[in-house]
C-alpha cells in the first residue's frame, strides 16, 4: 500500500527485494526495512510442450531450462512418439533434435529453451505386418528397421510363414525385389505368405 503498482517483470527475486525496500526507504515510510520476496507463480514465462509427451500443455520456467530437463517435467515421450522433436523458437527459428542425443549427448543437443519456445514431439511412424507371423499389427518404425527386423518385431514368422514368400507394399505399390536388409518406412505393409510343402 505505500509504494502502489511495482513492475517485476524482468528482476531477479533479489533485485526485487532490494526495489521495493529502496522505495520503502525512499518513501521515509521505515529506516532500514526488512524485505522478504518469494515468487508464488510465474504465469508469464512458459514452454508451449506438445504431442505425444505425458502431460502435454504450459510449463512454467523460472530459469534457464534445457529440452531435456521440460522434457522431464511433463513426463517424457510416450512409446507412440517419435524419437526426434520439434523445438520452434519464439522468433520461429525451428530445430529438429534427436531425443537420443539429448538424453546421451552434451550441450549442444541439449539446447536451451526460452519463454515462448514449443517442443512438440510427433507420433511416430508406423508399419503394417500381418499374415504368417506370430504378432500381426501395427508397430513403430525404428531407427534402421530393416525388412528383416520388421519380421522379428512382428513375432517372427509361424511354422506356415515363408521368407520367400513376403511382399512390401508402399503406397499401395508392391516393392519388387524387397530384400531382407532393405529398409522399411512409415505406411509400409508387410505381407508374409504361407510356404509350399
Amino acid at each position: 500500500p505505500f509504494i502502489n503498482t511495482l513492475q517485476a517483470q524482468n528482476l531477479t527475486v533479489l533485485q526485487l527485494r532490494e526495489r521495493v525496500r529502496q522505495l520503502l526507504k525512499d518513501g521515509g515510510y521505515y529506516a532500514d526495512p526488512v524485505v522478504a520476496v518469494n515468487v508464488a507463480t510465474y504465469a508469464s514465462r512458459y514452454v508451449i510442450v506438445l504431442g505425444e509427451v505425458g502431460a502435454p500443455g504450459l510449463v512454467p520456467v523460472d530459469r534457464a531450462y534445457r529440452v531435456s530437463e521440460i522434457l522431464a517435467r511433463v513426463g517424457g515421450a510416450k512409446d507412440n512418439g517419435a524419437d526426434v522433436l520439434t523445438l520452434r523458437r519464439a522468433s520461429g527459428e525451428e530445430l529438429t533434435l534427436n531425443l537420443r542425443s539429448i538424453a546421451t549427448g552434451g550441450d549442444a543437443d541439449d539446447p536451451i529453451v526460452n519463454p515462448g519456445d514449443k517442443l512438440f514431439v510427433p507420433t511416430a511412424e508406423t508399419f503394417y505386418i500381418y499374415g504368417q507371423v506370430t504378432a500381426p499389427g501395427t508397430y513403430k518404425v525404428d531407427r534402421d528397421m530393416s525388412l528383416r527386423k520388421a519380421l522379428a518385431r512382428g513375432g517372427g514368422l509361424t511354422s506356415l510363414g515363408s521368407e520367400k514368400r513376403v511382399k512390401v507394399f508402399r503406397g499401395g505399390e508392391e516393392i519388387v525385389r524387397f530384400k531382407p536388409n532393405d529398409m522399411i518406412k512409415g505406411g509400409d505393409v508387410v505381407v508374409v505368405g504361407e510356404r509350399f510343402f
